[in-house]
């Protein structure tokens, strides 16, 4: 039977399981070695999934769970009428964001992301809680304590440092870079990026090539806690737990640099092949 008294906060809880899952992680990686990388991927994906789901079923029943790895989980109502959109607790789990750095030797911007997502929450994206954990950083970055934001802005004059795909930037994105006068800093998964931004490695992280909400969900949760910018690249609010989980697009960002990127984006979008909030067809889980 589960435990009815959950010993730990929410945010307790998604701390404790990314840093768990990431650790279960890196044990995989040193079992399997880099010589199968897709046997290396699946593995990893597979045990950090199990550990989430089991741990969320003792310490959480009655919440539902979106996770990348459960297609189930993505459908909106099931035979026994029970549906993630009715629920007022919504786990939204990525057990391995960036598995193809995560098959890399030596590549450490890999993550585990745990959400949470609330009908009552008062965020605007209905994020209560949220825990990023970055095992090969030796680093959990979480809502419960998030990093402090950037205390100043950014010297007039500085280059803005934005994330970018290490393999596939955008073309957008580097027409914006060249008007911006910004400096694209390559990296792997959707979660270093965000954690890049929290951290001030890097001042924005900026996505338009396909994503769904495990992808950003708890980055988002722990960027905002922080203090920072977060939403959909028209400016529009990001949303969670919704039917269809795509969640194409995002700006993640310090708050001063908000409203220059929002604007830049829109002269960058204004006529562009895939409109701004459209889904793109890439549901590839590197497209990052």
């Amino acid at each position: 039977m589960p435990e009815l008294n959950p010993p730990e906060s929410d945010t307790a809880l998604a701390r404790r399981l990314a840093a768990r899952a990431g650790e279960l992680l890196l044990s995989v990686r040193a079992a399997h070695g880099h010589g199968d990388p897709a046997a290396l991927k699946a593995a990893g994906d597979r045990a950090s999934h199990d550990l989430l789901r089991a741990e969320l079923a003792r310490w959480r029943p009655a919440d539902a769970v979106l996770s990348e790895e459960d297609e189930d989980s993505r459908l909106v109502g099931t035979a026994d009428g029970v549906s993630r959109l009715t629920a007022d607790r919504v786990w939204i789990v990525d057990p391995l964001d960036g598995t193809r750095e995560f098959a890399e030797e030596g590549r450490s911007d890999w993550a585990v992301h745990v959400a949470l997502w609330a009908r009552d929450g008062t965020t605007p994206h209905g994020l209560v809680a949220g825990a990023v954990g970055l095992a090969a950083q030796h680093r959990v970055l979480a809502t419960d304590a998030p990093p402090p934001g950037p205390a100043t802005p950014a010297p007039s004059g500085a280059s803005i440092r934005l994330a970018a795909s290490r393999s596939r930037p955008p073309a957008f994105l580097t027409d914006l870079a060249g008007e911006a006068g910004a400096e694209l800093v390559p990296m792997g998964s959707a979660g270093a990026k965000i954690a890049a931004v929290v951290t001030g490695e890097v001042d924005a992280y900026i996505h338009a090539g396909g994503q769904y909400e495990w992808d950003s969900a708890a980055p988002v949760a722990v960027a905002t806690a922080a203090g920072f910018h977060a939403s959909r690249i028209d400016g529009s609010p990001l949303a969670y737990n919704q039917a269809d989980p795509r969640l194409p697009d995002l700006l993640v960002c310090r708050r001063e640099l908000a409203a220059p990127l929002l604007a830049a984006l829109r002269r960058q979008l204004t006529g562009a092949a895939v409109p701004v909030g459209s889904p793109v067809p890439s549901t590839r889980k590197d497209s990052r």
